[in-house]
This record gives structure tokens, C-alpha cells and sequence, in this order.
């Protein structure tokens, strides 16, 4: 058996965002065609402390989208809606391990939150591991890797339904096993996708030897969503019934804890 070392956790037991962990991204940034802005406000990234929020373990980091018409973004774009997005860069980043988080999703089609990484540089060159992904169907979330000549609609993908009497609304654990061999997925502990090395190899290089750092976001429509439901009304993957519960009370993911475990020959404790 080998021993493992905790080299990351945060139970987001503060009051606010602990940004020794975590960057907050701001609305300069966009990509696929997503309709929101991503903003550092209380409005859309927040701690809810323990005992507040059923089924958690202590305090809760809440992304919550805001339906706010016209927001206009320092470029100059202009988005209907506010959310949040926080990252790990510069501030923990690790190469290979168990990275895992405990989440629970809004049943609201056409959101679309995740859970991933991203090496530093150039994308796709050095590497993207999407260990959650979520465009608002209940009953399944996906997973997926991006590289070099393996990006955009991947080979390597795959999508988890949850058994009877679940679904993504409920808390559930979603990690990555990762090594310099395979990666491999898992939901509550039941691993649902592998990825060797030599799979990855018969498309592209494999980039996954390097520091990648992880991602909290919740985007609201964009290409994955409008993949999976076609929608390009009232926006691009996001239908009328959802723009319509946004408007009125918002939508959230609710992040209980992330932790990050390494082998302890090779920990990259901070």
C-alpha cells in the first residue's frame, strides 16, 4: 500500500474566498461561446458557513449566476448575465495524484459548470483534464481530455448517468487518479473512464507530465450546451424555461470541499 500525502485542501471554513488558494477571474475573459461574464463580487462567488446548507460537511464556496441585461465587460462585450470562476494558478498546481472535490449541480438545462485543469500554455499543447462537466441534464455528467490533435470533439470522453434514485442535484464526489501510465475517473469512488497513456498516443502526444493547475466555473450556455440541446434561443444553449429561473432566484453550483493527494515519494506539499 502506498502512502498517500494531502498536498492540497480547502473546506472553505473562512468567511470569504481563501485567495492563498484561489484566483478570481474577471470579465476580460471569454471563451465558447458562453453568455455570461465572470466577476469578482459576493454576488456571484461566496462562502456559506457550516450548518447552512443540507448534506454539507462544513462551510460551502457557492458559484451563483446573475441574470444582469447589458453588462458591459472593460473590452467592451457585452453579457446578460454575471457568474464566477476560480483558479488554482501560480498558487497550487500539481503533477499527477487524486484530485477530487465533493459538488452539487442545479437542475437548470443549459448551465454549465465543471471541475478541470489546465497546464500552463498555449492550449490545447499542454493539456486540459475535464474531471466534471455538467450542461444540466440530471441524469448524466460528463468527463473528457484535450490535447494536441485530441481536442474539441475528443475521442477521449465519456459520460457517467447516475444509478436510480440519483442524480447530479445530490452531493456527490468527483475525482481524477492520474499518473505518468493513465488517467483514471471516478465518481463516488465508482470509476466510470480510462484514459492510457497509449491511447492518447495513438492521436497526439501525451502532455500530462506536467503542472496543471484546477478550475471552478460555472458558465451559462456556450458550445457544450448547445452540442447537447441545440438551442440557440433566447441564447446559445440556454432555453426560455431556464432564463426564466435564472432571472428569478439566480443558479448555483455548491462546492463542499477540493483535496488533492499525492503518493508520498513524490508529494508537492506547499
Amino acid at each position: 500500500m502506498i502512502d498517500q500525502v494531502v498536498v492540497f485542501e480547502d473546506n472553505f471554513e473562512a468567511n470569504e474566498l481563501n485567495r492563498d488558494n484561489w484566483t478570481v477571474i474577471g470579465p476580460d475573459f471569454w471563451v465558447n461561446n458562453e453568455e455570461q461574464a465572470y466577476i469578482d463580487s459576493k454576488e456571484t462567488i461566496r462562502i456559506l458557513p457550516a450548518g447552512s446548507v443540507e448534506g454539507a460537511t462544513g462551510g460551502v464556496l457557492e458559484l451563483r449566476a446573475h441574470y444582469r441585461p447589458g453588462f458591459k465587460t472593460p473590452k467592451d462585450r457585452v453579457a446578460d448575465f454575471v457568474s464566477g470562476r476560480i483558479e488554482s494558478q501560480h498558487k497550487f498546481e500539481c503533477t499527477y495524484g487524486r484530485v477530487e472535490a465533493r459538488i452539487r449541480m442545479p437542475a437548470l438545462e443549459g448551465v454549465w459548470p465543471a471541475f478541470w485543469m489546465l497546464g500552463n500554455g498555449l492550449w490545447p499543447d499542454t493539456g486540459e483534464i475535464d474531471i466534471l462537466e455538467y450542461v444540466g441534464e440530471t441524469d448524466w455528467t460528463g468527463v473528457a481530455v484535450h490535447g494536441p490533435k485530441y481536442f474539441g470533439d475528443t475521442p477521449f470522453v465519456n459520460k457517467y448517468f447516475f444509478p436510480k434514485g440519483q442524480d447530479a442535484t445530490g452531493w456527490h464526489v468527483y475525482a481524477v487518479e492520474w499518473d505518468r501510465n493513465a488517467m483514471k475517473f471516478f465518481v463516488d469512488d465508482q470509476m466510470m473512464y480510462r484514459v492510457t497513456r497509449e491511447m492518447i498516443e495513438h492521436y497526439g502526444e501525451w502532455m500530462f507530465d506536467t503542472p496543471k493547475f484546477m478550475i471552478l466555473n460555472l458558465a451559462i450556455g456556450g458550445i457544450y450546451p448547445h452540442k447537447t440541446n441545440g438551442i440557440v434561443e433566447p441564447y446559445y444553449g440556454l432555453p426560455e424555461h431556464t432564463l426564466e429561473r435564472i432571472k428569478a432566484e439566480g443558479a448555483a453550483i455548491q462546492v463542499d470541499w477540493v483535496r488533492v493527494t499525492q503518493p508520498a515519494e513524490i508529494a508537492q506539499v506547499r
